[in-house]
């Protein structure tokens, strides 16, 4: 199995990826080889959050892979994670006047084209947020040019399963395991590791998810999902009940007639055969009970809860007959899903890559969230002209910024702001 397809697997939910670690012979930010693991080197306080199993009190057993077979949660995992994967990562500079694109930065290709050999970077991204929503914490290895070079030359992700955090004389020491080369580890130092955490963060570990907030909501829908396969499996579940008045019917006989009966009606393709009676066999139906009455608003119910701890409105995952208070058009409710929900993920994550792999002050990442608040199409063009200038008014973009925006090459003239002469056409008053 190649390790693509096994990191593959990890990131569906497959418990650990494997993810083979950068050799030995990869250096630190420091220069230094990384250390061979040992006990002493971790004897600081370890993570507070390890990934067992989570159990509830509906008793069934929350784990990556059984959380992620609800749709509820893969339907939020999936969308946030893939919002955020398919956003562009640019840098910029910081100047007098605002900021500038840095076109050519060597970091750039990195974060949006392949951040290591293992990936592309919408793969890497969703792996991150993935890893994120569902365990609490995000992981990503820096491996440097050299030991003379601190430049950045790979991002490696780590399934958080296989990550241990501890403190060391006041700095994070993160112990890298693979289970695939027999269980060996590297100590990586908190220069050389993107570490975004979530909430909850207690200086090691964020709080994790499948312990806590979809430890209920998750075993629920679990056992609601059980139950539903369970009810709907059996054309011969036992809605009614075969009545005899002969008092002489033994056990034997009664089991004789069950396995009948379920031979003969017994699975959804055979549910609805006419049945024979004799010997003076009657059916009498039974009502049904309330708890299967409302199976299928329990089920509703779950999903609206997972949405809720995700941050995702409802009818962005299909349940459609709840409102939205993000607003009534599809601009306010991308608008409202960017501003509250993937915003608040993507501020760590920029945040964290400009700590650690762009050390220079004036020297910056920000994800370009204007591609998912786009609007419709007239709304957008409206919203171009008076950016460009309209009816005498002086604009605020160039004709060249707005093209770009909808991804047009440049034309010639159009790289001056409008001053407001109301007699040219907008790419001569850009020249003006």
């Amino acid at each position: 199995m190649s390790k693509l397809t096994a990191f593959m697997r990890g990131l569906a939910g497959g418990g650990r990826a494997r993810i083979a670690p950068p050799r030995p012979q990869d250096v630190t930010a420091s220069g230094a080889a990384p250390a061979a693991i040992s006990n002493q080197m971790l004897g600081g306080a370890p993570s507070s959050e390890f990934f067992f199993a989570a159990n509830n009190a509906a008793g069934v057993e929350v784990t990556e892979r059984s959380a992620m077979s609800i749709s509820a949660v893969y339907s939020c995992v999936s969308l946030i994670a893939g919002a955020i994967g398919g956003l562009p990562l640019p840098i910029y500079r910081s100047t007098a006047g605002g900021r500038e694109r840095i076109e050519r930065h060597p970091l750039a290709a990195l974060l949006n084209r392949a951040p290591s050999p293992l990936c592309t970077a919408a793969v890497f991204w969703e792996f991150l947020t993935s890893s994120l929503l569902l365990h609490g914490d995000a992981f990503a290895r820096i491996t440097r040019a050299s030991a003379f070079d601190p430049a950045v030359a790979s991002l490696v992700p780590w399934h958080p399963s296989n990550v241990e955090v501890r403190r060391i004389d006041g700095r994070l020491k993160y112990r890298l395991t693979d289970p695939e080369i027999g269980g060996k580890s590297v100590i990586v130092d908190q220069d050389d590791m993107l570490h975004v955490p979530g909430i909850g963060f207690n200086g090691l570990r964020g709080m994790t998810p499948l312990s806590y907030a979809l430890r209920s909501a998750a075993g629920i829908a679990l056992a609601a999902t059980e139950h539903t396969a369970r009810f709907f499996g059996n054309g011969a579940r036992p809605d009614f009940v075969l009545t005899t008045d002969s008092s002489t019917l033994t056990e034997e006989q009664g089991a004789k007639i069950r396995e009948a009966w379920n031979d003969m009606h017994g699975g959804p393709h055979r549910a609805y055969r006419p049945a024979l009676l004799s010997g003076g066999l009657k059916i009498q139906p039974l009502t049904l009970n309330s708890v299967d009455a409302q199976l299928l608003a329990t089920r509703n119910l779950q999903a609206e809860d997972v949405a809720r701890i995700f941050g995702v409105p409802p009818h962005m995952i299909g349940l459609t007959d709840k409102t939205t208070s993000y607003g009534s058009g599809v601009e306010q409710m991308s608008i409202g899903f960017v501003k509250y929900t993937l915003m608040r993920h993507l501020t760590k994550f920029e945040q964290e890559i400009n700590r650690k792999a762009l050390r220079d002050t004036e020297v910056f990442a920000e994800f370009t969230t204007a591609g998912l608040e786009r609007g419709d199409l007239k709304s957008r063009y409206d919203a171009h002209r008076t950016a460009i200038g309209r009816a005498g008014e002086p604009g605020f973009l160039t004709v060249n910024e707005v093209r770009r925006l909808e991804n047009l090459p440049p034309v010639e003239g159009g790289d001056v702001i409008n001053k407001g002469d109301k007699n040219a056409p907008p790419n001569v008053q850009a020249a003006v």
